[in-house]
């Protein structure tokens, strides 16, 4: 068993984000994986604006990347980017804060025009991390994330069955992945 860290990069308290990486936290969780769950907007804002590392909460958010064998990490997609809310803790994080991690990352958007954000936005900072496997990541149209009233999310049938395969490969990856080495700071 894992323990994962399942990250909404969302600022928004209703945001389909966070309500899609709950729904997929179900499963890796029905896998004998801990999840443990963090809304990056529950953190307070005058820590991350004011890269105060010592703030109890930032504290608390570096221990928990340092705990976790893998890490999903969910953002809407702003102006072809990850969020500013995702970047700000990100930027607080240790330089290799994901040695010996493997990432799975999540993005939500209005347009496939915004499908790429993964790949030239979010991968490249998560491998500056130090991740030992960021594993395939996965763009959710916002039309396909339906939430019925009582708040459940909905996913439409075929980007359920991508997003329940990327999941899978993510949790077969955190079965093999290698043990975490000790980030030196020097170029092999």
């Amino acid at each position: 068993m894992a323990t994962v860290l399942s990250v909404s990069g969302s600022p928004s308290a209703t945001s389909r984000t966070a309500r899609l990486l709950r729904h997929l936290d179900t499963r890796l969780t029905a896998q004998g994986h801990q999840v443990i769950p963090l809304d990056v907007r529950t953190i307070p804002a005058e820590a991350l604006l004011g890269a105060d590392f010592r703030h109890p909460a930032i504290v608390e958010a570096t221990e928990l990347f340092a705990r976790a064998d893998g890490v999903v990490i969910g953002t809407p997609v702003y102006k072809a980017a990850y969020s500013g809310l995702l970047k700000s803790l990100l930027d607080l994080l240790p330089q290799y804060g994901l040695v010996g991690k493997t990432v799975l990352p999540l993005a939500t958007g209005g347009s496939t025009a915004h499908v790429l954000a993964i790949d030239y936005a979010l991968r490249p900072v998560l491998s500056s991390m130090g991740a030992a496997h960021i594993v395939q990541g996965w763009f959710t149209l916002d039309k396909d994330l339906a939430v019925g009233a009582d708040g459940t999310l909905t996913v439409a049938p075929g980007p359920a069955e991508a997003l329940a395969q990327v999941v899978d490969q993510f949790a077969e990856a955190l079965g093999s992945r290698p043990a975490p080495q000790a980030a030196t700071g020097r170029a092999a």
